[in-house]
């Protein structure tokens, strides 16, 4: 479990692409990697990922991403010299500052549209119908990892108000329209919403 607050942008070392894997590399901090474990679950770009090596003294870690993660999340589009978003899982006693994450992304979203003035930056991304319950007004979205707030819903898309410590942290800064990013919805609010369905559909209503 993640607490979608971003730790560290780090570097995309190597991504070697076999027929539907991938092997990814990221470049950190050191201190990212302290008392990791083979096996240990990291968020990268909101996505559960498991370290299968590292080195910490060399500051980097690799990952193997199957078919199902590249097709349902944005790794599959990660080049050499990218940026992603990481995260180190949750441990007992750590401060929940965002909201509980799973890392298993929803679907990618395109940004449509993006706003920015001095002090603030406004992002429309778009979504697949079939979240249409689950993204509420006022609501948790993981966008890339990043826990933040739904802002107002148009059609089938919804905006994001980004402050500069969020632009700064995180790669959100730097994407442009037309990038696709990593969603997923708040699990509690998934929960409630199917468990209503079932309820009036067991009622015929």
């Amino acid at each position: 479990m993640f607490t979608g607050i971003v730790q560290a942008q780090v570097l995309v070392k190597e991504v070697e692409r076999r027929n539907n894997f991938v092997r990814l590399t990221l470049q950190t901090a050191p201190a990212l990697l302290q008392q990791l474990q083979r096996g240990a679950s990291i968020a990268v770009n909101g996505t559960c990922l498991t370290a299968t090596e590292f080195n910490e003294a060399a500051g980097w870690v690799s990952f193997d991403v199957i078919d199902e993660t590249l097709q349902k999340t944005n790794l599959g589009m990660l080049q050499n010299g990218d940026w992603v978003n990481f995260e180190r899982s949750l441990k007992f006693g750590d401060e929940i500052g965002g909201h509980i994450v799973s890392g298993h992304v929803s679907a990618t979203a395109e940004i449509l549209t993006i706003k920015r003035t001095s002090e603030n930056c406004a992002v429309q991304l778009s979504f697949p119908a079939e979240l249409a319950a689950f993204i509420q007004p006022k609501g948790f979205i993981a966008v890339d990892g990043a826990s933040l707030t739904v802002g107002a819903i148009e059609g089938h898309s919804f905006w994001l108000h980004l402050i500069p410590e969020t632009l700064a942290v995180t790669t959100l800064g730097s994407k442009q329209v037309g990038d696709r990013l990593n969603l997923e919805c708040d699990q509690q609010t998934v929960t409630i919403v199917q468990t209503v369905e079932r309820y009036l559909a067991q009622r015929g209503q």
